[in-house]
């Protein structure tokens, strides 16, 4: 045998069958690791079945929000970052469903930088050990799996009324944090006192006084974060606008919040009772 004539060929046979292993052995990794990088966007959807569509980072990681980040400021900082670390991504590239108009960035009072969405402070948990892990949600009522379709959020803050009063839970004077469904953007929501069930008793045909207390105008319920019920969501007609409905109760905005996410001033306009806050104590309205 001529080794030297043969020689190309057996390097190239070689070479071959180390394409051919190594090819394998990434293919076997991608398999049995999930946290290993694919390409693809720095932002995706993930359709799972119990929770819909849920946002990720690039690698299928779950992102979250949290309640008490209502005003668009992390809350969790010390110990609380080391189980609920934070996700910021310098450069997004989006899943289709994502909007890149949704997506901001804010500096924590640590001076690190934090990715935003609808302008909720986005975390991981660390209770997810791999890409498509979902142990956060509802965690302590006040971590949720970030989506792209939530109809309202909850916040958790202080209550301080448009007459410059701090309020506790029962709407008396006083501090202390108060559990209350916002818009999915962290705006506050309200009822009126003399509403019915699912008969808005307060906007004038012309929507003349809608700058006052302007109604939620969702065409339908979607997703709600899993401390509320969904089937307790519904959506009525106000002279031929939709308004979205919670145990039977219209749902409002008030036109002093300035739709300042945070805000929770119309708990005392003109006096607390008259316009509370809805959470999942609420009563159901009454049907006369």
């Amino acid at each position: 045998m001529n080794f030297k004539k043969n020689l190309p060929l057996a390097i190239a046979g070689i070479a071959v069958m180390f394409a051919s292993w190594s090819c394998s052995k990434s293919n076997n990794n991608s398999t049995s690791n999930p946290d290993q990088p694919t390409p693809g966007n720095t932002v995706k959807l993930a359709a799972t079945t119990k929770f819909g569509n849920v946002i990720t980072d690039g690698q299928g990681k779950t992102l979250y929000f949290f309640a008490i980040d209502a005003n668009g400021n992390s809350g969790c900082t010390g110990g609380c970052s080391t189980a609920w670390p934070t996700f910021y991504q310098a450069n997004l590239t989006l899943d289709k469903g994502l909007d890149a108009k949704d997506f901001g960035t804010i500096t924590r009072t640590d001076g690190a930088k934090q990715t935003t969405y609808k302008g909720w402070p986005l975390y991981y948990f660390a209770g997810d050990a791999k890409a498509g892990d979902i142990n956060g949600d509802d965690s302590e009522e006040v971590w949720f799996v970030a989506k792209p379709d939530y109809t309202v959020m909850v916040a958790n803050s202080q209550l301080l009324g448009v007459d410059g009063v701090n309020y506790t839970s029962d709407l008396k004077p006083g501090t202390g944090v108060t559990q209350y469904i916002t818009d999915d953007r962290g705006q506050t929501l309200y009822s009126f006192f003399k509403d019915k069930f699912k008969v808005n008793n307060y906007t004038a045909a012309d929507f003349s006084n809608n700058k006052v207390w302007p109604i939620d105008t969702v065409k339908a319920v979607q997703n709600i974060p899993s401390v509320l019920d969904k089937t307790q969501f519904d959506v009525i007609t106000v002279f031929g606008k939709t308004q979205l409905v919670y145990k039977g109760w219209p749902l409002y905005y008030f036109g002093a919040d300035n739709n300042v996410r945070g805000n929770n001033k119309g708990i005392a306009s003109p006096k607390p009772g008259i316009w509370p806050y809805a959470n999942k104590t609420t009563a159901a309205a009454p049907t006369n």
